[in-house]
């Protein structure tokens, strides 16, 4: 793909390509054994910034909200996210490079055995406040009551300190937490499927938004996701389905 220098430029105001990156979805990203963030997402902002021929910025954060408002705040040029409409009220998505299951986890004590089951008025479901899975069971469910977590690797630990009814969040961050905490298990199957894509902020145009979209398809198609998946040993996330037209 040859880009024009003024596509390289709408992704690039400061002279770097600067990627915002949430370490709050260990599907996506982490730190390695030196402190490092590493990830698909990183490997991802890479990779683009290699295309674009220019040098990469990480601009790192703890949640999913607070890496969408930097994108949508043009403090980032591209960010990794969930699809969702009201984060696109501001930011141009590609379509999905990686499907992850949004999972419900309950105690072991608890009356619920079913996903279907947990929109009651008595039940208080913990999200990670701004994650997807917040922003679409506030959408959802109309009886229960949403409580939210600073971010999501602390779902499952508010959802104890404050004896909450239900957890919900990706799920293999929430397997993690049943492994380090006993008396905890996921109800079966998923109450969504999060479809993460790549984004960039509307404000940059068209052509900067279809040039990113073709890059994740790209990517897709390659076989780079699938590997990125493999090289980090990721589990519960699939690579997402060529775009439809």
């Amino acid at each position: 793909m040859t880009l024009d220098a003024q596509t390289i430029q709408a992704f690039t105001p400061t002279g770097k390509l600067r990627a915002s990156i949430n370490l709050g979805n260990p599907i996506l990203a982490g730190r390695d054994p030196s402190g490092q963030p590493a990830g698909v997402s990183i490997d991802l902002a890479r990779a683009f910034a290699q295309r674009l021929g220019v040098e990469l910025e990480l601009v790192v954060w703890d949640s999913a909200g607070k890496s969408v408002e930097a994108v949508a705040a043009e403090q980032a040029d591209i960010g990794f996210f969930a699809i969702d409409p009201v984060r696109g009220a501001d930011i141009a998505f590609t379509d999905a490079y990686v499907l992850i299951e949004g999972a419900y986890l309950v105690r072991n004590s608890s009356p619920l055995q079913q996903g279907t089951e947990v929109d009651r008025a008595d039940v208080r479901v913990m999200v990670g406040k701004g994650s997807a899975y917040d922003l679409y069971l506030t959408r959802e469910l109309k009886q229960a009551r949403i409580l939210r977590a600073p971010t999501s690797p602390a779902v499952v630990d508010e959802f104890l300190a404050q004896d909450a009814d239900v957890a919900a969040g990706v799920k293999q961050q929430l397997e993690a937490d049943m492994n380090r905490l006993p008396g905890l298990r996921l109800l079966p199957g998923s109450f969504m499927v999060i479809r993460q894509a790549m984004g960039t902020p509307k404000s940059r145009g068209p052509q900067a938004a279809a040039t990113l979209r073709a890059f994740v398809e790209d990517m897709k198609a390659s076989g780079f996701v699938a590997q990125a998946l493999q090289r980090h040993q990721i589990q519960g996330a699939a690579v997402a389905p060529p775009a439809t037209a």
